[in-house]
């Protein structure tokens, strides 16, 4: 960890890249992907990148929409309504509304599984039926 800031008031802890890829468990490749994609944007020294409070929290709500399925597009967005000043008020509701849509979205993958599961569950009944009555 390094500090690059000038005054110890504004001082903040940074972070390399290689430190922040073993935190959150995700390649460096995922951490430039996502700021060539312009999700994050950590201060560059020469070559070297290090991230910060915002950059982590960025990456923790992009790894978040990730993992439940939020295209990077609708995660874009969200990110770009960040507006402290304002208490995020167009931020939550733009990340709510997404949030009812992609459970829905969701429920209905979870129903299409659970009827595909009971159908391969059905067949495999009826191979079993007929192996014993073939005894």
């Amino acid at each position: 960890m390094q500090n690059l800031m000038a005054s110890d008031k504004d001082a903040e802890e940074l972070s390399r890249i290689g430190e922040i890829a073993d935190e959150f468990k995700v390649t460096l490749r995922t951490l430039r992907f996502y700021e060539d994609k312009g999700l994050i944007n950590p201060k560059r020294v020469g070559t070297s990148r290090f991230y910060g409070r915002r950059e982590r929290a960025r990456l923790r709500l992009i790894l978040l929409g990730r993992d439940t399925g939020f295209s990077l597009e609708d995660i874009r967005e969200m990110l770009g309504l960040y507006e402290p000043k304002t208490g995020n008020q167009a931020q939550l509701r733009v990340a709510l509304d997404k949030a009812a849509k992609q459970l829905e979205r969701l429920n209905e993958q979870r129903k299409s599984v659970d009827e595909a599961i009971n159908r391969l569950n059905q067949a495999v009944d009826v191979a079993n039926k007929q192996l014993v009555g073939q005894k």
